[in-house]
Formats: structure tokens, C-alpha cells, sequence
């Protein structure tokens, strides 16, 4: 199989030169306000519980200044983070990438909140064209495939298509944005992608579903394992410096996972203008399931593990992560 243009030792250069980097993507983001909080965020549905708190007014309520940042990839979420650009990141946010930026510099974030996906809380999923003759993912041996950007992405839609025994393909690396047209416009054979784009895809008529919770079947090896591939968290040295607003950023954040939780239709309504979909057919995207700080079981924290450490034994961590340490347990 052709290998992706960016290699994973260059994908993983997050504290290196970050602060550059960041001057050229993010020239209108000075640093933070004093009472500002900055929160990264890729447009995918999985960060609902965030544009949820933003749109129902939760951080204000708290008496927060909270303001959302959108990144075209998580890895650029996470070398904001690092260069202390902004202070956390929000649901959506690619867990091995948030794992490299640990390793890159320790001790930079804690998780208050993940969002598990499988089968049945539909976030990852492969899409073909509307006239793809494939049935399944070992069809696409010698297909053009994308995927989202960044370390995350690549990996493991290189090792599905492995354990698919698709060994002849092309894997390139694309915008969340450009998938459903790049299906329809028949510059790639499938994608592996994240939702909302299959709903955008199936909706307009522009593509349909391979197959969907991928990475629990394949990469877990349990179509019911939950996946924790996302996650929203806080920068240590807000942790510290802030102590009060974070109780404060914590209760609120928690009110838009309930809300999601409740109210899921009415929920799905605060992806327009965050994603890609708008309010018409917000009500079709499925839902990831989401697991506060405090609401981890111990085999919550078992199937997190088991992922970060499909990346040690790639060799893309150069040490063992543990998800235990990284998840926030009080000020």
C-alpha cells in the first residue's frame, strides 16, 4: 500500500516549533484575554456537548467568557495547546493526537470528558460513492482512499484496511469538508471519515455508507467495545491558575452532555454552524455517547487504554501513555 505524503515522524513534531507553525495558521489568534477561555474544536458532530454549552448560554451562565476555535484538524488543536494559544480542547478532538502532545510536553492537559463510539453511537464510518460496486471494506484493494487529516486518521485507516486484507491502495489525506465532494466528484474511490460527513453524504445523495464503527470491530476487535477516539479536555496550567473557573467550565460542560443526553433532537440542532450540516437534516446525524471525567468505569478506562496502546506497538507513541494519569480527578 502507497504510503500517506506525511509521515508519522514529521506528523508527530506538535512542541517543535509549534509556536511558529501556529504564527502562520493562527494569525488572528493573539494570546488569550486574561478571563477568556480559548477551546479548540474540529467540526465534526462528536463536539456537541460543546457547541450545545456555547449555544444555550451554560459558560455564561457560570459567569465564563468561553469562546470556540475552529482548527482543520485536531492536530492543530493540540499544537495550540501547546503553545498555550488556547486552554483546552472540545469533544471531537482526536485522542492519540492529545496523547502525542502529552509526550511532546508532559503533563499538558487532564480529560474532563470523552466521547466512546461503536456500532451503536455511530461517529467513524467508511463511504463510498453512490455507484461504488463495493460491499465491503475488502473491496477496495487498489481503491484511492482519504481520510481526515493527522497521525490519528491515517493510522487507523491504514491498519482497517490491513485488517481487511486491502493491501494495493492509495490513502491521502483531506479535510473533513472535502469528502462527500470528492466522493461525488469521483476523485477518490472511499473515505474513511467521521460523522456528520456520512449523513451529509447519504442525505444529498452524494454517497453511502460501507460501514460504519470500524475501529471497535477491527481495531478493538469487539463491534461493542466502546472507542474513545475524541475527547475534550483542559490544560493543566489553566487547572492551576484557575482553579474556580474550571469548577465553573466542568459544571457547565457537564449541562450540555446532559442536554445532549435528554434531549438529542433538539441537541443536534447546535451542529449547524459548527459542522458541516445545516439545521435540514440535523436530525438524521447518530450520536456518539459521551463519559464525563467522573463517570469513567474501570472498563471504560480498559478500552481507552487498549487503543492508546495500538499506537505503542505501532510505534507512533515512543512511550506507554497511560489514560488512568490523564484524567482529571479534582482542583
Amino acid at each position: 500500500m502507497k504510503q500517506s505524503k506525511f509521515s508519522p515522524d514529521r506528523r508527530q513534531l506538535l512542541g517543535i516549533g509549534a509556536a511558529s507553525a501556529l504564527s502562520m495558521f493562527l494569525p488572528s489568534l493573539a494570546k488569550a484575554a486574561d478571563d477568556k477561555i480559548l477551546i479548540g474544536y474540529w467540526p465534526i458532530a462528536a463536539g456537541l456537548p460543546f457547541y450545545v454549552a456555547l449555544e444555550k448560554g451554560y459558560f455564561k451562565e457560570a459567569g465564563l467568557n468561553v469562546e470556540g476555535v475552529k482548527f482543520a484538524s485536531a492536530s492543530q488543536v493540540v499544537e495550540a495547546m501547546v503553545a498555550g494559544r488556547i486552554q483546552g480542547s472540545a469533544n471531537g478532538t482526536a485522542s492519540a493526537a492529545l496523547a502525542l502532545g502529552e509526550i511532546t510536553s508532559p503533563n499538558l492537559f487532564k480529560i474532563i470528558c470523552s466521547n466512546p463510539s461503536n456500532h451503536k453511537h455511530v461517529l467513524d464510518e467508511f463511504l463510498v460513492p453512490m455507484n461504488s460496486t463495493a460491499k465491503s471494506i475488502k473491496d477496495l484493494n487498489g481503491a484511492k482512499i482519504a481520510c481526515g487529516p493527522g497521525i490519528q486518521n491515517v493510522t487507523l485507516a491504514k491498519m482497517v484496511l490491513e485488517k481487511n486484507g486491502v493491501k494495493e491502495a492509495q490513502l491521502i489525506e483531506l479535510p473533513v469538508g472535502q469528502h462527500v465532494p470528492s466522493l461525488a466528484a469521483g476523485q477518490i474511490d472511499a473515505v474513511y471519515t467521521l460523522e456528520p460527513t456520512g449523513t451529509v453524504g447519504r442525505v444529498k445523495g452524494m454517497a453511502k455508507v460501507l460501514e460504519t464503527g470500524v475501529i471497535s470491530k477491527y481495531i478493538l476487535d469487539d463491534a461493542n467495545a466502546p472507542w474513545f477516539g475524541g475527547t475534550a479536555s483542559l490544560t493543566t496550567s489553566l487547572i492551576a491558575e484557575r482553579p474556580a473557573d474550571v469548577k465553573k467550565y466542568l459544571a457547565a460542560y457537564a449541562k450540555g452532555v446532559e442536554f445532549v443526553r435528554k434531549h438529542p433532537d433538539e441537541a443536534r440542532k447546535s451542529m449547524d454552524g459548527y459542522t458541516s450540516i445545516d439545521e435540514s437534516i440535523v436530525k438524521e446525524v447518530p450520536l456518539a455517547n459521551f463519559v464525563m471525567y467522573n463517570e469513567f468505569k474501570p472498563a471504560d478506562i480498559a478500552a481507552f487504554q487498549k487503543f492508546f496502546d495500538v499506537f505503542t506497538e505501532k510505534k507512533i507513541f515512543t512511550r506507554t501513555v497511560d489514560v488512568k494519569s490523564l484524567i482529571y480527578t479534582g482542583i
